[in-house]
This record gives structure tokens, C-alpha cells and sequence, in this order.
């Protein structure tokens, strides 16, 4: 293919396949560009900062993943957007916030553990020796947005499906990202994914066909709307 052509000539060195490459892909950095405009910052700025994702996506892509290159240097190229509005963005985030946030997300990992149930934020605050609302409030600021294919509410709808089409470009962006990271789930993540949302069976049909529990599989679901939550 004339694309993967042009990604060996460039690695290789060839910097008139690298320019090619680049122009050739020119629209497909407008299109994530496009998923964090209003956020403060000049586009030209996102453009550059998107260019730099693409640039590393040229140079480690691997064609013996058996994707296409799009769906490997999108979540790339949002990578390298979000990093920069989150440490040069015009909402700052204190580096105390961070650091509390972090601490949190570990000592929730250790309850959920120990107790096999989601902790509350007062359960966290506690262990930690803060105020909730100080807790609560550094996990606010350091809250990613919300994917466009997060399910809400007991109807399973999702931001995409109450936008209207013409503002669907931006889940194209998500829906891309979403499925380079679900092919690096485990088997049985997969699994209870693709019987929960795509066969649109319940969470007892799923725990009997894999023999474990509805409460296992309760768990699991949420743990893996969660990853896919937080790499997106």
C-alpha cells in the first residue's frame, strides 16, 4: 500500500516521504483538532501539538499489528493534546491536586480490592486524612471529560446518541480510539463486552455462559468501563 510505502521511506530517512505523509494526513489532525476545539486554545497551537502525536505515530507504527495507521495515531495524537492542555491549558491544575488525586486513585485500587466494591469518596478521604470536600474537589479539576460513547443512565444511551449527526465527527475521534484500546483488553473482557452491549445480553445470561457469578460479572463491567474511561 502506497501508505505504508511512504512510513518505510520515512523511517528510512526519506524526508520528501515524511512531508508527503504529513500532507497526506493533514485532515485526519484537523479531525482531532476539531474534538478539543473551545477549550481555550488557538487551533493552530492544537495543530502543531497534534502534528507532534502523528510524528510519533509515523515512527512506531508497526504494520504487523494488523491495524490501520489512523486507528493506531489518533489516540496518539489526543495523547499528546491532552498533556498539553492539561500542564499548559488555561484551567491550571495545582500540583497539590494532582498529587492528591493520585493518592486517591491508589488507595481506591486497595479498597476495591479488599472490600470488592466501589469505596465512597468519604471512605477515600478518610484514609487518606482530608476533607471531602478538598478531595473532592481535586478529583474534579483532574477529571478527564467524558467519551462520547460513555453509556448514561438506565436507558445505555451515550453522549453520541443525544448529539445531533452533524456534531458526530467527534465520536468518529473516540469511536477510533475506543477500538485500538478495546483489542488490548483481555479475552474475557472482550467477551463480556461484546455479549453486554453488542448481543445486548444481561449481566445473569453472561455469568451463566462463563460460569462465574452476576455479581463477578457486575464487577467486571464496571472495572472495564472504567479502563476504557480512563484511557480515552
Amino acid at each position: 500500500m502506497a501508505t505504508y510505502d511512504l512510513l518505510r521511506r520515512s523511517t528510512m530517512g526519506d524526508v520528501s516521504a515524511r512531508e508527503q505523509f504529513i500532507e497526506e494526513n493533514t485532515g485526519l489532525i484537523y479531525m482531532v483538532v476539531n474534538r478539543f476545539k473551545n477549550r481555550g486554545t488557538e487551533a493552530e497551537d492544537l495543530f502543531q501539538i497534534a502534528a507532534i502525536g502523528l510524528l510519533k505515530a509515523m515512527d512506531n507504527f508497526n504494520p504487523e499489528l494488523g491495524m490501520q495507521f489512523s486507528t493506531y495515531a489518533v489516540p496518539m495524537m489526543m495523547g499528546e493534546i491532552r498533556r498539553y492542555l492539561r500542564d499548559n491549558g488555561p484551567i491550571k491544575v495545582s500540583r497539590s491536586y494532582k498529587t492528591l488525586a493520585a493518592k486517591a486513585a491508589a488507595i481506591r485500587e486497595q479498597l476495591v480490592k479488599e472490600k470488592g466494591a466501589e469505596p465512597s469518596v468519604s471512605e477515600i478521604a478518610a484514609v487518606l486524612c482530608v476533607e471531602v470536600a478538598e478531595l473532592s474537589a481535586a478529583l474534579s479539576a483532574t477529571r478527564q471529560p467524558d467519551s462520547l460513547d460513555e453509556v448514561h443512565g438506565e436507558t445505555e444511551m451515550t453522549l453520541k446518541n443525544m448529539i445531533p449527526a452533524e456534531d458526530r465527527e467527534e465520536g468518529l475521534i473516540d469511536r477510533l480510539a475506543l477500538q485500538d484500546i478495546i483489542q488490548a483488553l483481555p479475552k474475557r473482557e472482550k467477551m463480556i463486552l461484546f455479549l453486554r452491549y453488542h448481543k445486548e445480553q444481561t449481566q445473569a445470561q453472561i455469568a451463566k455462559r462463563l460460569g462465574i457469578s452476576q455479581v463477578q460479572v457486575s464487577r467486571l463491567e464496571k472495572k472495564i468501563l472504567e479502563k476504557l474511561k480512563t484511557q480515552l
